[in-house]
């Protein structure tokens, strides 16, 4: 349950004005279709967690407790960094793609995640549980929980979201859980 968790809940958070985020909105505010976004963004969302979870469990069990651990802090308290840094999408999705909206939504957002800090966030977190499944059901419904309103929403949501200050709470909570793993590197957990 800790491994769902914090999976849901570093996703969420760190999603917050994040580029695929922001591609969402664009979509949705373009073509005003929620419902084929959202299962592109789904569909997408559960293959690049599958693949980072993947990534990350086999380097989990590759490597002693003590070392996932000093990694997966490191790795977090750099995210905590990278989080300050306000990311921007380009207009890089026209209209929707010859297979149509869904497809057009699950190509973008599966290419824009790739090597995006959600998604090295749920390698570090399934090197640091082992739990594949807890891991990609977290990332992926944490991932729901913060693009979902932003597609049912649009334009209007966008306005509104103080990115900012997220940016900071999410920065804080990468803080803290690298802090939290350094910890446990030091006192040879696992």
């Amino acid at each position: 349950m800790e491994a769902f968790l914090a999976s849901l809940s570093t996703v969420a958070v760190a999603e917050m004005g994040d580029r695929t985020q922001l591609l969402l909105l664009m979509l949705a505010a373009r073509h005003r279709r929620p419902w084929p976004i959202l299962a592109g963004m789904l569909c997408g969302t559960i293959v690049s967690a599958a693949l980072a979870a993947l990534i990350g469990e086999r380097l989990g069990h590759a490597l002693s407790g003590r070392v996932v651990n000093l990694l997966v802090g490191v790795s977090l308290i750099v995210m905590a960094a990278w989080e300050l840094k306000p990311e921007r999408v380009h207009d890089a999705a026209g209209g929707p793609a010859r297979g149509g909206l869904f497809w057009t939504t699950f190509v973008t957002f599966t290419v824009a995640e790739i090597g995006d800090k959600t998604q090295i966030a749920t390698a570090v977190l399934a090197a640091a549980y082992g739990n594949f499944t807890a891991v990609v059901a977290g990332s992926t419904v944490g991932m729901v929980l913060a693009c979902g309103p932003v597609v049912l929403i649009g334009k209007v949501l966008a306005a509104r979201l103080p990115l900012k200050a997220i940016r900071i709470v999410a920065s804080l909570l990468f803080l803290g859980l690298g802090v939290l793993f350094l910890v446990r590197a030091a006192q040879g957990a696992h």
